[in-house]
Parts: structure tokens; sequence; C-alpha cells
């Protein structure tokens, strides 16, 4: 079979007076291209007539085919629309043409739309590509993918659900499980907002000064699921504590918005944590008051394993 790589080579060689005349476009797109032969074996009743009458729409085709069977990648497409390419269909006895997708582009507006509900501030791309099937499970963390799985599968359906708290030593997959619940989420239609805890702090204090703040702790505060990473390694200040932690927190549980949470922390060993206040005075009652909107709210479990970061 002629290739249609050289059939293309040809043509933009041809000078006006050498160019092919249409039968002879014709019967060497036949000759070449795989895709043109399928359709004319999909509409045998189709007649040469029918296929000149529509040559330009037909040469189209062929051509931007011809690229996507040698893909260049979605940056790279060189067809007339980026991502999308020429088909050919018919109208009664009339050889048509439109616009489709091609799986490349398909794939990519399904991630732009998995990363509209699944935002996140300062979270490391190792989570945010994170899933269930790539996660390694073992004794050390089936019930904490077990309690994942099943919160997703109640989260949506109107029924209350409580929020996660997954604590443990450093590299033990924590993020990861969190990463792998806000995809299956964006999967589900569940819009999710991830937050690397320590880095977001920092950013709201350096918001203070023209009260931007503000603007960001309502997304907190609204949005279906919170996830927040790494609780506990925040620089601690009595603001943070009472006027972002608790105030989050406070309005999620009042409107039964579920929060999850990773820590190094146990719930007891956060408590002390929040309870520290400027100058090292120990403030209990406060500590105490964050911890009831959490406490109550979250089922915990704890993830004992390797660091696999160390293995890695």
């Amino acid at each position: 079979m002629e290739s249609i790589g050289a059939f293309m080579a040809e043509l933009s060689k041809r000078s006006p007076r050498q160019l092919l005349t249409p039968d002879e476009q014709l019967d060497k797109m036949f000759r070449s291209s795989l895709y043109l032969k399928q359709f004319q074996k999909e509409n045998p009743d189709l007649t040469r007539e029918d296929y000149l009458r529509s040559l330009s729409s037909v040469y189209t085709a062929v051509k931007e085919q011809y690229w996507c069977e040698r893909c260049p990648g979605l940056a790279e497409c060189p067809n007339l629309v980026k991502g999308h390419t020429t088909v050919l269909n018919r109208a009664h006895d009339t050889i048509v043409s439109a616009i489709a997708a091609c799986d490349k582009q398909i794939n990519h507006e399904e991630e732009l739309r998995r990363r509209k509900l699944m935002r996140s501030y300062y979270v490391s791309e190792e989570t945010l590509q994170a899933s269930f099937e790539g996660l390694v499970i073992d004794g050390g963390n089936l019930a904490s993918v077990d309690a994942a799985i099943q919160f997703c599968e109640k989260v949506g359906t109107g029924e209350r659900v409580k929020g996660l708290y997954l604590h443990g030593p450093f590299g033990v997959g924590k993020s990861y499980i969190m990463g792998a619940i806000a995809r299956e989420l964006s999967e589900r239609n569940v819009a999710s907002l991830l937050v690397y805890v320590p880095d977001f702090i920092r950013e709201m204090k350096d918001s203070i000064s023209d009260q931007s703040y503000v603007g960001k702790l309502e997304l907190l505060k609204e949005v279906p699921v919170l996830i927040l990473d790494d609780i506990g390694a925040e620089n601690l200040t009595p603001w943070v504590r009472d006027e972002i932690l608790g105030v989050i927190l406070n309005q999620r549980a009042n409107n039964h918005l579920p929060t999850l949470f990773t820590s190094n922390y146990s719930l007891e060993e956060l408590e002390e944590h929040l309870s520290i206040s400027n100058g090292n005075r120990i403030e209990r009652t406060k500590a105490a008051r964050i911890m009831e909107r959490i406490r109550h709210f979250v089922e915990v479990y704890e993830i004992l394993r390797k660091n696999h970061r160390l293995e890695s």
C-alpha cells in the first residue's frame, strides 16, 4: 500500500502546473489511507462522484487522521483545531465532515475538570496525582485506606459523614491517601480542597496587612470537603489557632461539612501543640475548644509503616 506520508510529501512539492487532478488525488488517497478505506467499507453505496464532490473534506480528514496516527502530542498537534481531528460522516448521499476531540484532548479536559473540583494550596504534584489504584496496601494502612474508600462512597449521598484523622510518623503515606481521596471525589463530582497547612498559615500571616486572608478563609469554610495536610507542623500563634483554625473548624462543624486531617501528632499530642501560646504560656481551654471541633467529627486512624521516602 502506498504511504500516506509519501502522498502528502508529493503534494507539497508539486508546483501548480504539476498538481494532481481530482481523480488522481482521490485514487492516491484510497491507496494510501486506511481511514478512507474503512470509511468506504462502512459506506459501500457511496459512488466515486460522491467522493469527488466532497474532495476537500475528504482530503482534510485523510491528512488529519494521518497526523493523529503519528501524534506528536497535544501541545504540538498540527491539525487545524488543536486536540481535534476532522472525521467523515454522511448526510444521505453527501459526504460531510465534522470536528471531533481526540482521546488526548478528552483526557486533558477531564484532567482540567478534576483539577477544578480538586483544588489545592501548596500540595506536591505527587499527592495531586495520587490514586487508590496506586496505593501500596499492607497491614499498616489497611484500615485507613478502607475508611478512606468508605468516606468517598458516602460523601455526596446526603448522609452525614465524619471526616478522617490520619496520624503517624513521617513518610508513611498519609498525604498520599488524602490525595487519592481528593481524586476519587473529583471523579464523583464532589469538590474538595487539599491544603498543606504550614505553607498556607504562612500565607495567611503575610496577608494580614491587606486583609486578603479573609477571602481565602471563606473558601476553606465552605468547600464541601476540606483536607488539612500536616496540621501541627505550622508555626502556631494565638491568632492562627483562634482566628484561622478555630473559625474554619467551627463553621464547618456547624454546617456539617467534613474535614479530614493528616498529622504527625495523635489527638492528645495535637491538643498539647495547640495549647502553647506566646511566651510559652499554656492555654488549655482554648486548645480544648479547637479539639472539640476535631475530636467529635473525625474517625481516627494511626498509620504505622516504614518511611517510604527513606526506602526510595
